[in-house]
């Protein structure tokens, strides 16, 4: 049962068959109207989240990704110098921005129509930082990223109903759906062969129960060891049709279960080791929709960090968790393009527009 100091402050509420814990305090506040409106607050977070992804260049990236994923889609084949462009694009932002920032673009929630753009450049990404926290070349990273960007590209050759089936796919649809791990290595016959094997591999595992070879250890390249965290990473950060997302300190916790027998150890030690230190002092949403700031992280107990909330320290747990992280214009701030020192920017002028917005909706929905 939940344990907190102040305790008689929380009540459990019982509301359209979920239990859930709610904060007494602030009834009447800004944040209470809109978590009692779920859509409102969907709607404020993606303005939010669309000002932070548009000052990053993230958005026009995105575009571009799209742009080479469709002509893979319509052609079978990849455009070498676009996705060039692009993975230098990508290595570039992690370059110019903190882990930090990369990862608040990462675990926003987005829409499920543009997952697998973004699941592409989000693997590219998480790729790159695996390369910095390894402390490898340019190139390599390079490389990294180039691999994560288009390890799923034989997806273009897998039947629509298949690729797109709003719901988990049959025993017979999962068949098919594995052979986009061969399909990658064919369609990029014109990149270098750590390229093609890593996109082929990504879906091994050291056990040997992967597909599409049943590799074990070692034998499989270290490239695809690493896609193959990223891959699931994000993957279980995002939301699709059929599926609610996790918040990055529950994916950890599951990534930590699965090292030694499906994923490499020690790769996943790393992000283990540096990316909560990521988090720290980001704002997460609750399981009750208010919002907190992730204050410590447990190392040994890391999918409940402690959350500073309504002025104290609270030990987060199995009936008050997070369920994802909240995007807010301090994570743009931090990033280092945008101080307050400096003049007004087009970021800052769409989050007034954004707050004029959200007072104009809770206004109507009083």
């Amino acid at each position: 049962m939940y344990q907190e100091r102040n305790a008689d402050k929380v009540r459990l509420w019982r509301g359209t068959g979920i239990n859930r814990l709610v904060a007494d305090d602030d009834a009447d506040s800004s944040d209470s109207m809109l978590e009692k409106i779920p859509h409102l607050n969907n709607q404020v977070e993606a303005m939010v989240n669309n000002a932070l992804e548009d000052s990053t260049g993230y958005t026009k990236t995105k575009e571009e990704t799209r742009e080479l994923l469709d002509y893979i889609y319509s052609n079978e084949t990849v455009q070498e110098n676009t996705a060039h462009s692009v993975s230098e694009e990508l290595t570039n932002k992690l370059e110019e921005y903190e882990p930090s920032k990369i990862l608040s673009l990462i675990n926003a929630l987005a829409p499920i129509d543009e997952y697998l753009y973004r699941h592409s450049m989000n693997v590219g990404l998480l790729n790159g930082l695996i390369g910095k926290w390894s402390n490898m070349s340019a190139d390599e990273i390079f490389n990294l990223v180039l691999i994560g960007l288009l390890h799923d590209c034989g997806k273009a050759l897998i039947p629509p109903p298949v690729l797109n089936a709003p719901r988990k796919l049959t025993t017979v649809e999962f068949e098919v759906m594995k052979m986009h791990a061969i399909y990658s290595y064919d369609i990029l016959s014109d990149f270098p062969g750590t390229v093609r094997i890593a996109a082929r591999s990504h879906h091994e595992k050291l056990n040997g129960l992967g597909y599409p070879y049943k590799f074990i250890g070692k034998e499989i390249p270290l490239e695809a060891r690493i896609t193959a965290i990223s891959d699931i990473y994000d993957a279980m950060v995002s939301q699709r049709s059929y599926k609610k997302s996790q918040s990055p300190f529950k994916v950890l916790d599951e990534l930590s279960k699965l090292k030694g027998t499906e994923l490499d150890s020690d790769l996943v030690d790393l992000y283990v080791k540096n990316m909560p230190k990521e988090l720290i002092g980001k704002e997460v949403v609750m399981s009750n929709g208010k919002i907190g700031v992730v204050h410590s992280i447990n190392y040994d107990d890391i999918v409940y960090p402690v959350i500073s909330y309504g002025g104290r320290e609270i030990q987060s747990n199995e009936y008050w968790y997070c369920t994802h992280m909240h995007i807010s214009d301090d994570d743009d701030a931090q990033s280092g393009k945008i101080t307050p020192n400096e003049p007004q920017t087009a970021y800052q002028t769409q989050e007034a527009q954004t707050q004029t917005t959200v007072h104009r909706l809770l206004k109507s929905a009083r």
